[in-house]
């Protein structure tokens, strides 16, 4: 009885034995072809290398998550986050507190938490506003988002005009302006330099303040902060007057073309880049036969009709010229 007790005590042992021999030999060969098992850092993956087995995938990446926000210099790498941002008067290097009452698991906080939580919103507001300037910068770049968004201004374009309007604050230049005018200004000078311009009237639509101050904001901007602006091209209107007319194809590539002949005569010098735009739109309705008046034509352009009328009579005459030539 001992005898055998023992016996099959070896025998227990030596299966586990190899059990255990056999579970770390598949854990680098391939239980397939016995290939050599690889780990993929890229996909986070085990596989075999000859026949290509996935043993084991989505495995969990340990190591730390270095990522560069700035291309020109790879070893200037940060721990994960956001890149900074011009649009945040802490360029976004701040904490946020969310406004929602729930825990990491969707559970509604007791009220005991709830004002707890509240009074850490409040010191944290306060903690991110900590001095009139930034409290100004935070209000400034609130009001470029809110009219950047109504004017449909690439995010390129947003960033430029809190640059400059940051460069504004850092040189004193706002003391005895309001902030909405300087906001708007900075804004109407960074479509500029992006070839994405807007007319005065335009801005001004969606602006705090007339037109008056915005105007005298822009050329104090200009003046003091040295921007080279040059003037603006008519066919950088054309786009966006031919979207919100909702005009063909043809007529937008017609509009195009007598802007083009208009250029080569010179016959925009002098002239505002808005009205040849929107007389140049008219025109190529009239050519191509689409109903369009110039009433509706003004009212998108922020351009008089007395405008509208007298340049586009002007460019079709340059245009049947140049045909006639051709």
């Amino acid at each position: 009885m001992t005898e055998t007790r023992v016996t099959t005590e070896t025998r227990e042992s030596t299966r586990h034995g190899t059990e255990t021999t056999s579970s770390s030999r598949s854990q680098t060969r391939c239980p397939e072809c016995d290939g050599r098992i690889a780990y993929d850092e890229e996909h986070g993956e085990r596989a075999c290398e000859e026949c290509g087995l996935i043993l084991e995938e989505d495995e969990i990446d340990r190591g730390p998550e270095w990522r560069s926000f700035d291309g020109a210099d790879g070893e200037d790498r940060s721990r994960v986050g956001a890149p900074a941002s011009e649009l945040m008067h802490d360029r976004g290097l701040s904490t946020t507190i969310g406004w929602q009452d729930k825990d990491a698991y969707g559970n509604s906080l007791s009220s005991r938490k709830r004002a707890q939580i509240q009074r850490l919103r409040t010191w944290d507001e306060r903690f991110r506003t900590k001095d009139a300037q930034e409290r100004n910068l935070r209000q400034a770049f609130g009001e470029i988002e809110r009219m950047a968004s109504a004017l449909g201004l690439p995010q390129s374009c947003r960033e430029t005009a809190s640059v400059l309007y940051r460069r504004a604050v850092d040189e004193e230049l706002l003391p005895g302006r309001s902030i909405e005018a300087m906001t708007t200004a900075s804004l109407y000078a960074a479509a500029r330099q992006h070839d994405t311009p807007r007319t005065l009237d335009t801005v001004a639509s969606v602006s705090r303040v007339d037109r008056l101050p915005i105007q005298r904001g822009y050329r104090y901007l200009a003046t003091e902060l040295g921007l080279e602006m040059k003037p603006a091209d008519p066919t950088q209107y054309l786009r966006q007057y031919a979207s919100k007319l909702d005009v063909s194809d043809e007529a937008e590539r017609v509009a195009r073309e007598i802007l083009d002949t208009a250029k080569a005569r010179g016959a925009h010098s002098g002239k505002s880049p808005a009205g040849i735009a929107a007389a140049a739109i008219y025109a190529a309705a009239r050519l191509t036969n689409e109903r369009l008046t110039q009433e509706t034509v003004s009212e998108v352009s922020s351009v008089s009709e007395v405008t509208v009328r007298n340049r586009y009579q002007e460019l079709l005459e340059i245009y049947g010229e140049h045909g006639d030539d051709g």
